[in-house]
């Protein structure tokens, strides 16, 4: 039996999309009012599932609050309220859109679960704009 568990959490950043080497008008065509010199902030709502067989004694595929507490110390407390382009050393270097924010997340995660189970990450930015990360 393949089953498939995750939990949802939330976080609030700010950041700039913008690439250094450009103008700041080719900044501004490119990434439009994201790219605002004085930042801007989301409130990102987090999906994480893994994928895997059940554990034949606990009938868990991970236990959950494992799950949250791993979630917690790699995500939120690295993340949560702050500006990723100047608090958090993911983002330094890497413009922090919605795609880079999903893979740097789901590569910390994958650093630290079970290799076994299948990780997919899913980072909704807006109510209307998300991007999916699984498996490399």
């Amino acid at each position: 039996m393949i089953v498939t568990v995750g939990r949802r959490e939330h976080f609030n950043a700010a950041h700039r999309l913008f690439r250094p080497e450009w103008s700041d008008a080719r900044n501004a065509e490119v990434f439009g009012p994201c790219a605002n010199p004085n930042y801007h902030g989301h409130n990102y709502e987090l999906e994480v599932r893994l994928t895997g067989s059940p554990d034949p004694e606990t009938g868990y595929v991970i236990d959950l609050k494992d799950l949250s507490r791993v979630i917690k110390a790699e995500v939120l407390d690295r993340y949560d309220h702050r500006n990723l382009n100047l608090d958090t050393e993911d983002f330094r270097t890497l413009n922090p859109t919605a795609e880079h924010i999903a893979a740097v997340i789901w590569r910390r995660l994958r650093a630290v679960l079970p290799p076994a189970l299948r990780l997919h990450v899913t980072l909704w930015e807006t109510p209307r704009n998300f991007v999916e990360y699984t498996e490399e």
